[in-house]
């Protein structure tokens, strides 16, 4: 099985800057015929606030003539408690409505594939612990199959021992009972955008992807992570085992968000940079 992930698209038919890298990627993936088109988030600038980013973002996945299934990002449906845009009710009901489901289950062959919202792990809203329990469920009721896991964020950054990462990563506890959970149910892969770096790794016996984004890279607004920046996507290859190859699209344009900012984050360009520091 052959599943291409893409994240990071951040659309929008107001904000258009990063919108020219879909045609390209649309190419390469009509090249690569792949049985599954996964998006790991971050499909939107502003879906979090604006339905119209959501809409107009939707129509260009609908382009695809490949299935898709497909997890928000925080620019999708919020963030952490206190920040500008927080999780919240309206935020998930836009996007369910607008995008469909904000998790996933679907078994192909030998494999169940599970997407996550990951914006809810830490969130404190409600569903967070209902989406831990759903996950329980998946994985218990698997019946042999291997699994693969999709959501927006990375479970850590530089170390999976490491403390809190604030707006990058999942913080310790949430990070260490998601690891004992893939564990004990022989989670092979765990893929995720949101950093916009590209990077392959592994904790125990699950393989880690971040997947790079197909929009912009960021230069010196941010530190320097673990990978590579590049504009791409990543092919799992799903068989006995995974095999996942981080592809530089060709003809997508790196982008880079430092030249842009006040002109896509206005609003949250300062806090994004404080968060990020800490």
């Amino acid at each position: 099985m052959k599943i291409v992930q893409i994240s990071d698209t951040h659309f929008s038919p107001s904000k258009a800057h990063f919108n020219g890298n879909w045609e390209p990627v649309r190419r390469w993936i009509e090249t690569v015929r792949p049985d599954l088109v996964i998006h790991t988030g971050d499909l939107t600038i502003d879906g979090a606030d604006q339905e119209e980013d959501i809409t107009f973002s939707m129509s260009l996945l609908n382009e695809l003539d490949v299935p898709v299934l497909l997890v928000p990002g925080n620019h999708d449906v919020g963030h952490m408690p206190g920040s500008p845009q927080p999780v919240d009710d309206l935020r998930l009901q836009r996007w369910r409505r607008l995008a469909g489901p904000d998790r996933f289950a679907k078994d192909l062959g030998n494999w169940r594939l599970i997407g996550l919202n990951s914006l809810l792990i830490g969130s404190d809203h409600p569903e967070e612990r209902l989406q831990f329990d759903w996950l329980a469920d998946m994985l218990e009721g698997r019946d042999g199959r291997r699994v693969a896991i999709f959501g927006h964020k990375p479970l850590f950054v530089d170390d999976p021992t490491e403390g809190e990462t604030g707006y990058w990563g999942a913080g310790p506890a949430d990070r260490r009972r998601l690891f004992e959970l893939f564990a004990a149910h022989d989670v092979a892969l765990y893929a995720s955008g949101h950093l916009h770096w590209a990077w392959k790794g592994e904790m125990g016996a699950t393989r880690l992807v971040w997947a790079p984004p197909t929009s912009f890279i960021i230069d010196t607004l941010e530190r320097e992570m673990p990978g590579e920046r590049l504009v791409g996507a990543v092919v799992h290859h799903l068989g006995d085992d995974v095999e996942s190859e981080i592809v530089a699209v060709d003809g997508a344009t790196a982008h880079v968000l430092d030249h842009v900012i006040d002109e896509v984050y206005p609003r949250h360009a300062t806090k994004v940079v404080v968060e990020a520091a800490q």
